[in-house]
């Protein structure tokens, strides 16, 4: 019994970023000042007072790429790979993409484009359907919605076209965010996406 409040399991989340993992207790301590916690009986997806959902394990970020990795190039895919695994709780409802920094803040996508499949870039397997996908300008940010969400268990990939790469060579970190299905979720921030460009003089030519 903790502050009046009884828990079953004591819950933790993995961030896997690469090849790299680092384990932290869930957010449940902070959430005690909030309020009560629910744990559905069967379910692994925390719950608190105000009806905030979250993963109890959240997906991981596996990997990032891009088809065409020139500057300016026309025509790019830039794919996201996702594991969400068996015991999420929640199914995955929504995704956001971030350009950290805003290193282009011109990059624009081909949104009606945008598309998303269960398994990897090189091994495709069924559609996923897509919702509504946006993209806010000012922040550089890409929101996918899942349409119906995505099942535990699944290994997804999302599919964004942008209009042309970025104008300046470089890494490019792209932020990605997880929420689970639900009126009120809780963004899972997974890591980053790294995709690098290069300009054409990196062969001697223009």
């Amino acid at each position: 019994m903790l502050f009046g409040l009884q828990f079953n399991r004591c819950s933790r989340i993995e961030i896997e970023e690469n090849s790299s993992t680092s384990t932290f207790s869930s957010p449940l301590l902070p959430l005690l000042l909030l309020g009560s916690i629910v744990l559905s009986p069967g379910v692994e997806a925390v719950q608190v007072a105000d009806g905030t959902v979250y993963f109890d394990r959240p997906p991981t970020l596996v990997s990032a790429s891009t088809t065409f990795d020139g500057v300016r190039d026309w025509n790019s895919t830039y794919f996201f790979t996702l594991d969400l695994p068996e015991d999420a709780g929640e199914s995955l409802r929504q995704i956001s993409i971030v350009q950290h920094e805003r290193l282009d803040p011109n990059l624009r996508y081909r949104l009606d484009d945008s598309y998303s499949f269960e398994g990897t870039r090189r091994n495709r397997g069924e559609n996923i359907a897509l919702g509504n996908v946006a993209h806010d300008e000012d922040t550089q940010t890409v929101t996918i919605t899942f349409e119906p969400p995505v099942e535990p268990e699944t290994t997804l990939t999302v599919a964004l076209r942008p209009i042309r790469n970025p104008i300046f060579s470089g890494v490019y970190l792209f932020g990605v965010t997880a929420y689970p299905d639900g009126d009120r979720a809780y963004g899972q921030f997974l890591g980053f996406g790294r995709l690098h460009f290069y300009s054409s003089d990196r062969f001697g030519w223009w």
